[in-house]
């Protein structure tokens, strides 16, 4: 195999037992960076290090925001001003390009009062208006029922770098 360094200097084809007592001596890792070559080349390095670069690089790439799910709980019984404080949470988080998670929890005899929860997830909805699409419709699970939106495209705050 053909073997690199730490330092990026070629070393030439060796065979793969004294590129790994190389690699040891070192205190490194040997990785095979291109399988499909021939010979195979491989490098020796912190491969700890290389697998953090590497996600650190896609980040990057991907705009350097992964999109992130917030939930947000609530029961039958939140108060009106608390649903209004959750809600504007909930605006932050969407203007941040999060996902948002609404879960409605029930206890005891409040499930069977589903129009309720249904009454007060539409209201959110409505009050969140054109910002949002709705990645998934009001649905009961068990003991809650769970709703989840995403910014809507044209909704991400624009940036200005000049």
């Amino acid at each position: 195999m053909r073997v690199i360094d730490q330092d990026k200097n070629q070393l030439g084809v060796i065979s793969t037992d004294q590129a790994l007592s190389l690699a040891r001596q070192a205190g490194l890792d040997l990785v095979e960076v291109s399988p499909t070559e021939r010979p195979p080349v491989c490098r020796i390095m912190d491969y700890g290090k290389f697998k953090y670069d590497r996600k650190k690089k896609q980040k990057a790439a991907a705009g350097g925001h992964a999109i992130v799910l917030k939930e947000i709980r609530l029961r039958p019984k939140t108060d009106p001003h608390d649903r209004e404080i959750k809600l504007n949470r909930a605006k932050d988080f969407l203007n941040d390009g999060n996902k948002v998670q609404f879960t409605m929890l029930f206890r005891g005899r409040e499930r069977f009062n589903r129009e309720f929860a249904m009454e007060i997830l539409e209201g959110i909805l409505k009050d969140l208006g054109e910002a949002v699409k709705i990645e998934r419709a009001p649905t009961m699970e068990g003991r809650k029922m769970t709703m989840m939106v995403s910014p809507a495209k044209h909704s991400t705050p624009a940036r200005n770098d000049h």
